[in-house]
């Protein structure tokens, strides 16, 4: 291993143990490094020249991924700043991408509650399957979990005297989240049919012992083909979209949404205002005073 090799491995270390970053996001800065290497050859000595270089050799990418291998650059010369293995910061000289986040897609409350029923009537034959998927479902919309925090959820995070979860979410932050009266009761119909002792809320016999990502995945888009919705409009991110985006809709405070989703900025809650900005016109133009002298005004 090569001394550049050995510090890109502490910075790794140091994003796991002091920030929490998951194993995803260490995998993805693992390769970003990797790949400016390729560019530049020892990342620890390049200067700000060799670091300009870097917009030509990556001009093919989306602004997205320059924008991301770029971050991941600047927070390891920082780290090298820090542990005093530089005194310079070379990252001024990376590019800039502008990059636009797009809009969540979301599903609207008609197909949620398509959904829903038809998950209910998969249900009604009491099959664990079937039973364990209404509950994966009513939490998902009911309680805007991620994907990974809902399949990783472990039997003791489901009080039986008080309608919250408690959740550890990104960086092992914990948080509580209510659950519905709908979930509650899906809940309960999963306990009373699921087998074995595993310590996971959603047990499988792969090598994580709970049920994965993936497959929670699988699971969705095969429902909503049943349901009659279009299966590439369908995700666990979807629904989670869905929760926030409804919740706003009627009426949520966007530090109390921010606070249910589990985001540490209140600007990752923001883009949902973006969301409902359609809705927020419509009223504007229904409600004021003065849109009864604007011609072709839409009612609500």
């Amino acid at each position: 291993m090569t001394a550049g090799e050995d510090l890109a491995e502490r910075f790794l270390a140091m994003l796991a143990a002091e920030r929490g970053a998951a194993a995803n996001t260490l995998a993805a800065y693992r390769r970003d490094l990797e790949a400016a290497q390729v560019v530049l050859g020892d990342l620890a000595s390049a200067d700000g020249s060799a670091l300009s270089r870097l917009g030509e050799a990556w001009r093919g990418l989306a602004a997205s991924s320059l924008a991301r291998k770029c971050s991941a650059l600047r927070q390891f010369y920082g780290f090298l700043v820090d542990e005093g293995v530089r005194e310079d910061d070379p990252s001024g000289s990376l590019p800039r991408p502008r990059t636009r986040r797009p809009l969540p897609r979301v599903l609207g409350r008609g197909d949620v509650e398509r959904f829903l029923a038809r998950a209910e009537e998969d249900a009604c034959s009491d099959r664990p399957d079937s039973v364990r998927l209404l509950a994966l479902l009513e939490l998902l919309y009911g309680s805007g979990l991620r994907a990974t925090e809902l399949v990783s959820l472990p039997v003791a995070a489901v009080p039986r005297d008080a309608p919250f979860l408690h959740v550890t979410g990104k960086g092992g932050q914990q948080r509580m989240v209510p659950i519905s009266g709908r979930a509650r009761m899906a809940l309960s119909r999963w306990l009373a049919v699921r087998q074995g002792n595993s310590k996971f809320l959603f047990p499988s016999g792969g090598a994580s012992g709970h049920l994965t990502r993936v497959r929670l995945f699988q699971l969705l888009r095969e429902l909503a083909a049943r349901a009659g919705l279009d299966p590439s409009r369908v995700s666990p991110h979807v629904l989670r979209h869905a929760f926030a985006t409804h919740l706003l809709e009627g009426g949520a405070d966007l530090r109390v949404l921010q606070m249910l989703l589990g985001h540490a900025d209140i600007a990752t809650t923001q883009i949902y205002t973006h969301v409902d900005s359609a809705r927020l016109v419509a009223l504007v133009n229904a409600r004021h005073p003065l849109a009864e002298n604007l011609p072709g005004v839409p009612e609500l």
